[in-house]
């Protein structure tokens, strides 16, 4: 299936950037959460719950993309036990940008060579701009005085290796879906049931205590993470997969706002001026044609 070749139109801009909010919001939910394990649990459990009904009302995916959808279900649960075991060494303002920062590039290296899709020089000046400004948002010191490195980072590095596999799959899965809201709705269903199996055994606790604490915070990033991902598949079936990864990651610099609003956590000046190369760079996604 040919890929969307066209640079990125208005509206599946305006949906990324807000998918990119949304992304940090459940995130800041789940960092949040005095029981990470147990917070991320039900988060992909409250998906599960939230997509089920759906199945019996949107379109299933075409058969073409099942391989895909099944791939991406069990990388995004690998993705939630290791975001859940960053979150537990590292700081939010560390933890996140890393993850996020480092996801596009391998989106876009892998997105070239095996997907066929070309930059010409604005567009790949655009998403320079964009992972270089996320790359000195990730290099930023972390409150406390800690330097980045250590564990921390490297839990946060492997979480963004498990983004970009998952962004690549379903790059592929959603364009032979037919249908994107379809295939969001199975995805999440499926990486529900997946989590359930998988945080007990590795976490050595019943599923039950996994599910009891914070139901509402953790309910609500759910339903805020079901609404994330769902519109970045959608852009996805209408834009390429390099900028549309690109784009989301501008949830950084959301991120770095909450993190100075709710966890105390220092802008300063670099995070600053890396925000406004991203903002640089998500004009030129946005704005060539």
């Amino acid at each position: 299936m040919t890929p969307p070749q066209a640079a990125l139109p208005g509206l599946p801009v305006a949906v990324v950037l807000a998918a990119g909010l949304l992304h940090a919001a459940w995130n800041t939910l789940a960092k949040a959460a005095r029981d990470r394990d147990a917070g991320l649990t039900l988060i992909s459990v409250t998906k599960t719950a939230l997509c089920l009904p759906l199945l019996l009302l949107l379109t299933p995916p075409a058969a073409a993309s099942w391989p895909y959808l099944a791939a991406s279900a069990a990388v995004h649960a690998a993705y939630m036990a290791q975001l859940s075991r960053a979150y537990r060494l590292g700081d939010f303002g560390q933890v996140y940008p890393v993850a996020r920062g480092v996801a596009p590039v391998g989106v876009a290296a892998v997105a070239v060579l095996l997907l066929g899709e070309h930059f010409g020089p604005w567009r790949l000046g655009g998403l320079l701009a964009v992972c270089g400004g996320l790359a000195a948002l990730s290099l930023n010191g972390v409150p406390g005085g800690r330097a980045i490195g250590g564990p921390a980072v490297r839990a946060a590095l492997a979480t963004g290796g498990w983004i970009a596999a998952y962004t690549l799959i379903d790059a592929v899965g959603v364009r032979r879906s037919g249908d994107a809201f379809g295939y969001t709705a199975w995805m999440a269903a499926l990486e529900g049931v997946l989590v359930a199996l998988l945080m007990p055994r590795l976490r050595r606790r019943p599923l039950a205590d996994l599910l009891r604490p914070e139901r509402l915070r953790s309910t609500a990033g759910g339903l805020v993470a079901t609404l994330s991902y769902g519109a970045v598949l959608w852009a996805q079936t209408r834009a390429p997969a390099a900028e549309v990864a690109a784009l989301r990651e501008t949830g950084i610099i959301w991120a770095a706002l909450i993190g100075a609003a709710l966890f105390g956590e220092p802008l300063g000046r670099r995070r600053l001026c890396a925000g406004a190369v991203v903002v640089a760079g998500v004009v030129l996604l946005g704005a060539t044609h």
